[in-house]
């Protein structure tokens, strides 16, 4: 019996992240095992101290289609139930969360495997670009 088709869902938002809602939107019945990555903002970076923001930037319809051939290629090595991932444009601040990678599977080597492969490939392939501010500055930084 062939697997039933990945249920994937990827989305560019302005809106917080909504870890909850990202848990129950992978849930399956027939998953044992759900993982959820969440990249945040922290307040330092390369030597800075007091970052209080993120600006992001990106295209949304060039970056959707990186990430779901990123979910294809994850489907094609693991088997998934569904993948969910989200990252945010625009202002983020220390503590808010700026990606999040959700997957579930019916195992969980699959799920962590192909939750570590989306978060490392979406830092490395997607063109998304982030300015950090801190107290008297800001600057533009390069992506991994």
């Amino acid at each position: 019996m062939e697997a039933p088709p990945v249920r994937v869902r990827v989305g560019i938002t302005s809106e917080i992240i909504d870890a909850a809602g990202l848990i129950a939107e992978v849930g399956d019945p027939s998953a044992g095992a759900t993982v959820l990555f969440l990249g945040t903002v922290r307040n330092h970076s390369e030597g800075k101290t007091g970052v209080t923001h993120l600006d992001y930037e990106a295209y949304p319809d060039v970056v959707v289609a990186k990430i779901e051939e990123l979910v294809g290629a994850a489907a094609s090595q693991w088997e998934l139930q569904a993948v969910v991932v989200e990252h945010r444009v625009g202002r983020v601040f220390v503590g808010e969360s700026s990606v999040a990678v959700a997957v579930s599977a019916e195992h969980r080597e699959a799920a962590f495997n192909a939750g570590r492969f989306l978060i490392d490939e979406l830092k490395a392939r997607a063109p998304i670009w982030k300015k950090e501010h801190w107290p008297g500055g800001a600057e533009w930084v390069a992506g991994a």
